[in-house]
């Protein structure tokens, strides 16, 4: 048996930070939620079951609220930011996508959410 492709999935993460166009939302801030799917090869660690052959879920969400942190007008800025970081981090990660959402944006529309999606390659 071969796995073809593996990837680490973290879904409906949920921090709060201060990004957006209008002063308020660097100020009040709001919830982002973000959905991440890294394309990298476990296949050792599939089979030894140790952590040092992977990449820590741990580590990458503690990446992500680091830059999560930084505050930007864009959410595509952000992604942008959190792929070059997680690449930069963690070598192996081959692929990368991202999915941002804000909660309630201020928009004067009726949506849970409003966001990006973006799939970058080395």
């Amino acid at each position: 048996m071969k796995a073809t492709q593996m990837y680490l999935l973290l879904e409906g993460v949920k921090i709060y930070a201060y990004h957006g166009v209008l002063p308020q939302e660097n100020t009040v801030g709001s919830y982002y939620y973000i959905n991440l799917k890294l394309k990298t090869n476990f296949e050792t660690a599939a089979q030894t079951d140790n952590l040092k052959d992977t990449i820590s879920y741990a580590d990458i969400y503690t990446k992500v609220q680091e830059e999560m942190k930084i505050p930007s007008k864009l959410l595509e800025h952000v992604c942008e930011r959190i792929a070059l970081r997680l690449f930069n981090d963690f070598p192996s990660i081959e692929e990368l996508g991202i999915e941002l959402y804000k909660e309630n944006p201020p928009m004067n529309a009726c949506a849970d959410k409003i966001g990006v999606s973006v799939h970058y390659s080395k």
